[in-house]
């Protein structure tokens, strides 16, 4: 009897511990789900803060004063000199060439109809003169508006502005800190360990994390320079091809092309189809032309460049990147897709770690025992 009791209550112990680690999982993920966006925005500034820090640490050994907050300002300043500039090149363009295809649309729509026997007598048969009238003078009158609305458009797409603008000067002011004191807290977290040698292995696992970051930041971002340099130049191309596609689209298209292309996997393609839709308003061959370049290209950097250039920075398979870019993107969006790999390339860091320091553990334990 008192055997059964035991085993009773060795039974509910367990019982009680299996549903309590549950509901903690279940807390950690609610938790989680809770602070994404907070934990976002704290991804996203460490990314830039690692990121600007090989730049920041070279400006600082050049400067007369060693001063890393003047290193980091410097730092600050080219990189919103760089935004400001490409949303200078990006946004007027589309939005005057988007506004004459939805000024040129009546007139198209009512050619069409001119040339085309068939649709004009369906029109005239059953009385819908007018009514093709009004659509088109709705067109036609509202193409200005929403050129003009366009930049609101956007905004209320995203979410509201004071969240936008609040979150992208936290994630500004997270990344600044992160740069000027990021020495400072890693000193004095190495200095809280008494056992050097640890301190050392730890030291070489934060160093590779850091490699694979800044390894991958500066792959990605040579890759996507040469894509929006041959984009550029193939809408360049077109432009001289066909008139009816203006020269000055081959500046957004570079810009659009160098920003999506950082996203791996997905924003090229993205890039790719945007630019074409864009070109189309203008002209359907010219469209067709770049889309033919678009793919041929598209194959040569996926077999030829990013493996050449990226190769041995990440040490991860394509399905650990495809699998991280997509949980990145539907997780978190674009950003996400931004920062998934790098950080599936730090967990492999981690996980290699944990099996050498294993082996290394195994291989002391069987010579141990085998000197007794």
């Amino acid at each position: 009897m008192s055997h059964m009791r035991t085993r009773i209550d060795i039974e509910t112990q367990t019982f009680v511990r299996f549903w309590l680690v549950v509901i903690g999982f279940a807390l950690a993920f609610f938790a989680i789900r809770m602070a994404s966006t907070a934990l976002l925005i704290i991804g996203i500034a460490l990314f830039l803060a690692l990121a600007l820090n090989g730049p920041v640490n070279r400006i600082y050994r050049e400067l007369p004063g060693r001063s890393r907050v003047g290193a980091t300002a410097l730092a600050y300043i080219a990189v919103l000199a760089v935004l400001g500039a490409v949303l200078f090149l990006v946004v007027p363009p589309i939005v005057q060439q988007t506004a004459v295809f939805l000024q040129k649309a009546p007139a198209v729509v009512e050619s069409a109809l001119d040339q085309s026997s068939g649709l004009k007598a369906l029109v005239d048969e059953y009385g819908l003169q007018p009514q093709v009238d009004s659509a088109l003078d709705s067109v036609q009158s509202s193409a200005a508006g929403w050129a003009g609305n366009v930049g609101e458009n956007i905004i209320s797409g995203i979410g509201s502005v004071f969240s936008f603008f609040a979150a992208l000067i936290l994630v500004l002011v997270l990344t600044f800190l992160m740069l000027v004191e990021g020495p400072g807290w890693m000193r004095r977290v190495w200095g809280l360990y008494r056992d050097k040698d640890q301190m050392i292995q730890h030291k070489r696992v934060v160093g590779k994390i850091y490699s694979v970051f800044s390894g991958y930041v500066t792959g990605q971002l040579l890759v996507s320079a040469i894509g929006a340099l041959f984009a550029g130049l193939a809408v360049f191309v077109i432009s001289l091809i066909f008139p009816n596609v203006a020269g000055s689209l081959a500046f957004p298209t570079a810009a659009v092309t160098f920003v999506l292309s950082l996203v791996p996997m997905f924003g090229a393609t993205i890039a790719g189809t945007i630019i074409t839709l864009l070109i189309a308003l203008n002209n359907i061959p010219a469209a067709i032309t770049y889309a033919i370049f678009f793919i041929i290209y598209q194959q040569v950097e996926n077999n030829f460049i990013s493996p050449h250039i990226q190769s041995k920075k990440l040490e991860l398979s394509a399905l650990a990147v495809l699998v991280a870019a997509t949980i990145g993107i539907y997780m978190f969006g674009i950003v996400g897709g931004i920062i998934a790999i790098p950080i599936a390339g730090s967990l492999r860091v981690l996980f290699d770690e944990y099996n050498q320091s294993r082996s290394r553990a195994e291989r002391a334990s069987r010579r141990l025992a085998a000197g007794k």
